[in-house]
């Protein structure tokens, strides 16, 4: 038993000390693995944004080749380029991913334009010449592997999404965020309607 009461003093000075700074480790560790997990968010995001950016790109070349090749009906036509502009009109930021409203516009816009592209390419069909058509046939295979990617990479975003709110959730993380004002907000999944995520484009050619 400690009897100076100058030593008691430095003994509980220095257990404070000691806690305090387990506490403060703790709590970088914690701030760092937010920082960690919101950046593989980003990333993640990136790489989804990258796949529909390739379909984007691909859309020029389809509707391109469709003329060419027949004489489609002119309003699937529209449809597909109208959902194609609305499309590529919202642009997201990472402060949007946090923005459920934010988040379901854009997953609109990407429905509605996948959907213009399935009834495209579903109904080749009844022509003949687009459906003998290399270039056409070409295009709809690379649009399939696209759509491919697009789903992984969907499911690799939801997925850190998942681990970066878990972890925001947790008393520590929430300890954490609120202590340095709250710089992480939930992130929003991405999630495609029932219908977007069942139809994909048909290859038949």
């Amino acid at each position: 038993m400690v009897k100076q009461p100058w030593l008691r003093a430095i003994l509980v000075l220095g257990t404070a000390l000691v806690f305090g700074a387990l506490v403060g480790l703790g709590g970088c560790n914690k701030y760092n693995s937010l920082v960690e997990a919101d950046a593989v968010c980003d990333q993640k995001w990136a790489d989804l944004d990258a796949e529909l950016q390739r379909r984007y790109d691909l859309i020029p070349n389809i509707v391109a080749t469709v003329k060419a090749s027949a004489k489609y009906e002119q309003e699937t036509l529209d449809k597909v380029i109208q959902a194609r502009t609305a499309a590529t009109q919202i642009k997201l930021t990472a402060d949007d991913l946090t923005d459920p409203a934010k988040m379901e516009a854009f997953q609109k816009a990407q429905d509605q334009l996948k959907g213009s592209l399935s009834r495209l390419i579903v109904t080749q069909e009844a022509y003949p010449d687009l459906k003998a058509s290399q270039a056409f046939h070409d295009l709809t295979v690379e649009l399939e592997g696209t759509e491919n990617r697009i789903l992984r990479a969907r499911q690799d975003y939801n997925g850190a999404v998942k681990d970066f709110n878990a972890e925001l959730r947790k008393v520590g993380g929430a300890v954490v965020n609120k202590v340095t004002g709250k710089p992480f907000k939930p992130r929003v999944y991405y999630s495609a309607s029932t219908e977007a995520t069942t139809t994909v484009p048909k290859v038949d050619l």
